[in-house]
């Protein structure tokens, strides 16, 4: 059988900056520590103390929240530590997401071509739930 191919619904990020203001957890690993510390040009030590908290398994660390639920690297619209920012926030809302984010968050869907060995080779419209 030929491989044809079908779509699926990804959302293009407008970063409208909802999801740095949604309150939870922003785990972080090892990698993505020295990252935003080399970033920020501090210290690993430094950036640990001043950033991030102990996650409540005490599996692992996480970003410090501000008062107000957001990330602590949220200034105004922008992401202080955007070129080198973890990969869970990189991943919203395609890896994840949180209930209700369609109602806040700006992503636009767009359709991906992905090779399928029995799709259609025609051509989806977006369904309404995509697009609300």
């Amino acid at each position: 059988m030929t491989p044809t191919s079908s779509y699926d619904v990804q959302y293009q990020c407008q970063r409208c900056t909802e999801c740095c203001r949604w309150p939870g957890q922003v785990k972080v690993g090892d990698e993505e520590l020295s990252a935003m510390a080399a970033l920020l040009k501090m210290e690993e030590w430094a950036f640990i103390q001043e950033f991030t908290r102990l996650r409540p398994q005490r599996d692992g660390l996480a970003l410090k929240d501000k008062e107000d639920g957001a990330c602590i690297f949220l200034d105004g619209r922008d992401c202080r530590v955007q070129d080198a920012k973890p990969h869970q926030c990189k991943g919203f809302p395609n890896a994840w997401n949180f209930p209700g984010w369609r109602a806040t968050c700006e992503a636009v869907p767009v359709l991906t071509r992905r090779v399928d060995s029995k799709a259609s080779p025609e051509v989806p419209r977006l369904k309404e739930d995509h697009l609300q």
